[in-house]
């Protein structure tokens, strides 16, 4: 897609998606202190009043309206790498993740934006990562990024953004990954649903777009009514788990609570690593929640953990999938991650990451995201073994987000 006339392009400085966010205050009027943010959130209310009452109040907006283009000077400004690096001289990609939650939102906020209007009383946040297709496993940490993306679809209050990463290398930009994301809008205190500007296409190219994020609709629509949480397996799921089953047996002694396990496997309970997190005000959103993008980059490092230490080498991550944002993170929460390999074929490793807030005084627990990672290894890894029917459930979720990443 060719990019409008008058584009919005601007330079990630040293604070990375912390200057995304401080643009994004500027367009929603929110607090950059911590200290003050209750009378700032308080003042966002008396935005109630500019909300559209429906869809059709609010004029049609194209694609080239929201596209914007970000510059990340990895190559030519030397100072900004470290934020980035690993150890090994590669690129943290948790914190592209950071980058690409934050481009999203200002996304959304591009379509919606009104010029008679001095803040947006919009509340735009992260309600899915539909997809992170890797098409080069490699981000050089001297190389410049470059991310472009815009909306290609929406509901009453949903926004589809698609976003690729693209790096300088040998003379020109090449592919890094592309993003799907789901966003939705609420009112000025993020309590209910509000309406976004519907969406025009213009030519076969945009058009091609919107009915791509009309098919992915349903199909997230046809996941969630699958889903095992809802309904039994298949009868073909249902074989795979009787023959795991029959084949940790042990033959010796005949008996359904005896379980052997097979050469080169290891049990899914042996396949788990967990953390914690105090959510401080430094990793809040202009909502005063925590920030999407810290969530994703904490839950991407443990499982990216959790991977090398299961496959015994630093595996190399090809696709991100379904990262479901179910509840907002509160300030002072405790965040539990919990990191589980739960399906492995060949040398690739699904990795799943549920990650729940933790109320110390109520003793609740309340499951705030699930995120799902394909990796892969430079070596074949062992099988993971599910042993109860809860860790079977598991293990045939991550195979059909595995086939799903990966196309089988």
């Amino acid at each position: 897609m060719q990019p409008p006339l008058q584009r919005l392009c601007f330079i990630l400085k040293v604070c990375g998606a912390t200057q995304n966010q401080n643009r994004l205050r500027e367009i929603v009027g929110a607090s950059t202190n911590w200290s003050d943010h209750q009378q700032a959130m308080a003042e966002r209310g008396s935005l109630s009043s500019m909300l559209a009452k429906s869809q059709g109040d609010l004029p049609p907006k194209g694609m080239k309206d929201s596209y914007l283009e970000v510059h990340l000077p990895l190559g030519s400004e030397p100072q900004l790498r470290e934020k980035y690096l690993t150890f090994h001289n590669t690129v943290r990609f948790g914190r592209i993740l950071e980058d690409l939650d934050s481009l999203a939102v200002l996304i959304s906020y591009s379509h919606t934006f009104n010029t008679a209007l001095k803040r947006s009383p919009l509340s735009i946040v992260t309600a899915l990562v539909d997809k992170i297709d890797m098409r080069h496993h490699v981000i050089y940490p001297d190389c410049d990024v470059k991310f472009t993306g815009h909306v290609t679809w929406v509901g009453k209050t949903s926004i589809e953004a698609k976003m690729h990463m693209s790096q300088y290398r040998d003379g020109a930009y090449a592919p890094v990954l592309d993003a799907t994301f789901v966003m939705v809008a609420r009112d000025p205190e993020n309590k209910r649903a509000a309406f976004v500007n519907p969406l025009r296409p213009d030519g076969p190219e945009e058009e091609k777009l919107f009915q791509e994020g009309e098919a992915n609709k349903l199909r997230r629509v046809e996941l969630s009514t699958a889903s095992l949480l809802k309904v039994a397996p298949t009868d073909e799921e249902r074989k795979i788990v009787h023959s795991l089953f029959l084949n940790t047996l042990d033959t010796k002694t005949v008996s359904f609570r005896s379980r052997v396990l097979p050469p080169n496997s290891v049990w899914m309970e042996d396949a788990k690593l967990k953390g914690l997190e105090i959510c401080h005000p430094q990793e809040r959103n202009i909502f005063n929640r925590i920030f999407g993008g810290f969530l994703m980059r904490k839950a991407y490092e443990l499982g990216w953990a959790n991977a090398c230490a299961f496959g015994g080498c630093r595996p190399r991550l090809v696709a991100v999938d379904d990262i479901l944002f179910q509840k907002p993170v509160e300030i002072g929460s405790l965040l539990l991650l919990s990191s589980q390999v739960c399906y492995t074929e060949g040398n690739y490793i699904q990795v799943r990451v549920h990650s729940e807030v933790f109320d110390p005084l109520t003793r609740q627990h309340k499951t705030t995201n699930v995120f799902h990672y394909t990796f892969v290894s430079d070596r074949d890894v062992p099988n993971i073994i599910p042993k109860t029917y809860g860790e079977s459930m598991l293990y045939l979720d991550g195979k059909r987000h595995f086939n799903q990443t990966v196309g089988h």
